[in-house]
């Protein structure tokens, strides 16, 4: 018997990749979701997306960005395409960005894990996710009785995966480790812009 084990491509249009900012004071959350690849610069480009729809009109005063981060994967603290995003993302929006790292794992005490995507996977259990349209739909529908709203986008762009950036391109990036957990804490300030 021929079993489909892991992707179903006969049911959909292709990969739908979730990637998601929540505002714990608002109990709000926003995902992109990608058409390509999980990749930092897709992950940026969420957080930059966030920024620019939701984020900047909710604190239009707002200086700094403080992001807590899983340790690994396209937001990972080793991860240097992730790091020189958002570099670019400091100098684009004049934001000071300080990134927070979960240790290694220990993603399950992120928040955005148990106070929004939970919550997105209870409303869509049980339906075919069978166009961009429906996942769309359903995360945007997703809503909680102690007041969670989420937005949701899809992102077209196609992001190129196994891009490499340069020691040199690393030398560039305005990045300042903090005493406690370096390898975690970190603070990027747009170029040009003391820390």
């Amino acid at each position: 018997m021929e079993v489909n084990v892991y992707d179903f491509p006969h049911l959909g249009v292709g990969p739908a990749i979730p990637y998601g900012a929540y505002d714990q004071q608002r109990n709000e959350g926003f995902v992109n979701v990608g058409i390509s690849h999980d990749t930092a610069e897709f992950a940026v480009e969420s957080v930059r997306r966030w920024w620019r729809w939701i984020g900047r009109r909710r604190y239009p005063e707002a200086q700094r960005l403080l992001l807590c981060a899983d340790g690994g994967g396209s937001n990972g603290s080793r991860n240097r395409a992730w790091k020189y995003h958002l570099q670019q993302l400091a100098d684009q929006s004049g934001l000071i960005v300080t990134v927070c790292h979960y240790p290694p794992g220990t993603s399950k005490w992120n928040k955005i894990e148990h106070r929004m995507f939970s919550f997105i996977s209870l409303n869509w259990r049980g339906k075919p996710l069978v166009s961009y349209e429906t996942v769309i739909n359903l995360i945007g529908a997703t809503r909680t009785a102690t007041g969670l709203r989420v937005k949701a986008k899809l992102d077209t762009r196609y992001y190129e995966a196994g891009v490499k950036i340069s020691d040199e391109e690393m030398k560039q990036i305005s990045l300042r480790t903090h005493s406690t957990n370096p390898e975690w804490n970190y603070t990027i300030s747009p170029r040009g812009r003391p820390i």
